[in-house]
């Protein structure tokens, strides 16, 4: 398999798409620096000289995708953060699809979920202290293991390395003994930086925003340009892009990526050719409650998990405390734009006003 550059993008799409990619081509370096550097020289186009891509992102075909994404079941697992936001020492509150949710780790750093209200006189039982694995209420000392005692019962919990996930009841969804993760790289050979995000919108509004990258080049500029959907490697359960990361105005790297849903809450982006191959980018949505005005609030948690075969890499990897930081700022950066388009699609969807 050969990595399509943003001319070959052109070369092999049709249309406006082709008109669009063939007016910047790639000027590849020699291959010694290509091994090297994985950069291409592919000046960004002026929107005055992009096609646009709205005939290509029609609201019936990322309403198929979607309802093929929310028929899944999902177990009734939820993403309730980063597994760094769990320590030892003391406990962790969460709301999650209206219930609230207490985490710690036992004795042995295993992590424990349960109600987040304390069955003697209601308290809130966060950062209450952890000795030993037991969580002590900070009102009156009522203690809590992984064991249920009266008026408290456990709830399913899974640490997969990377985020801190909760099973709770949920109607239409059958129980699973974990969540349905996606294929990662080796942990130990990657950098994964987490961030969370809260939005007035659901669920399904985080991932429909996922589920259109046509809105990439001219959404996120500064991020993505000679975006290409590959129509025949794609369908309602897999959308296959070619893309050009820009790192500036002039030089960017092309990869390939396809976007997946695991579960009804999580869209998946792995790139599967060009550099970075293996690395993920998890989109988990996660419904709150309501707010005070009645209105959805839903946290996106968002996982970059970096990888590269390259052997710089290794080394890259001693610099994750500086890494992560700027991980963090660019998946920040995109959902400043992505929360407006999410939350106005619910805001239209509310009013009976959302086209499709």
């Amino acid at each position: 398999m050969s990595l399509r550059t943003p001319a070959d993008a052109g070369r092999q799409a049709t249309g406006q798409q082709a008109a669009e990619a063939s007016l910047v081509p790639g000027l590849p370096m020699p291959a010694a620096v290509r091994q090297r550097i994985p950069l291409y020289r592919v000046p960004q186009p002026r929107e005055d000289r992009m096609i646009s891509t709205w005939r290509l992102a029609r609201p019936r075909r990322i309403a198929a995708a979607l309802a093929v994404a929310q028929a899944q079941n999902s177990g009734g697992w939820y993403v309730a953060g980063a597994s760094t936001d769990v320590g030892r020492k003391e406990s962790v509150a969460r709301t999650i699809a209206g219930r609230e949710v207490v985490l710690w780790r036992d004795g042995d750093g295993a992590l424990v979920a349960g109600p987040g209200a304390c069955p003697h006189l209601g308290a809130l039982m966060d950062r209450c202290p952890v000795m030993d694995g037991t969580m002590y209420c900070r009102w009156h000392g009522l203690a809590f293991t992984d064991q249920p005692q009266p008026g408290w019962s456990p709830y399913r919990a899974f640490d997969d390395g990377v985020l801190v996930w909760v099973g709770l009841p949920t109607p239409g969804e059958e129980p699973t003994e974990r969540p349905s993760l996606p294929p990662r790289p080796p942990q130990l050979g990657s950098v994964a930086a987490v961030i969370a995000q809260p939005g007035t919108c659901e669920p399904q509004d985080v991932i429909a925003n996922r589920l259109d990258p046509w809105h990439g080049s001219w959404f996120h500029p500064y991020a993505f340009s000679h975006l290409v959907v590959d129509d025949e490697a794609s369908d309602d359960r897999t959308m296959v892009v070619d893309v050009t990361f820009r790192l500036s105005r002039t030089w960017g790297v092309p990869v390939r990526a396809e976007f997946t849903c695991p579960d009804t809450r999580t869209i998946v982006m792995r790139i599967v050719e060009g550099e970075g191959t293996g690395s993920v980018v998890e989109t988990h949505a996660t419904p709150l409650g309501l707010d005070a005005e009645g209105r959805p609030r839903t946290m996106i948690t968002e996982a970059t998990i970096a990888y590269s075969d390259r052997p710089g890499f290794a080394a890259a990897r001693w610099f994750s405390p500086v890494l992560k930081p700027l991980i963090r700022r660019t998946a920040r950066q995109l959902w400043v734009d992505d929360l407006d388009y999410a939350e106005r699609r619910y805001d239209l969807r509310e009013r009976g006003e959302f086209p499709g």
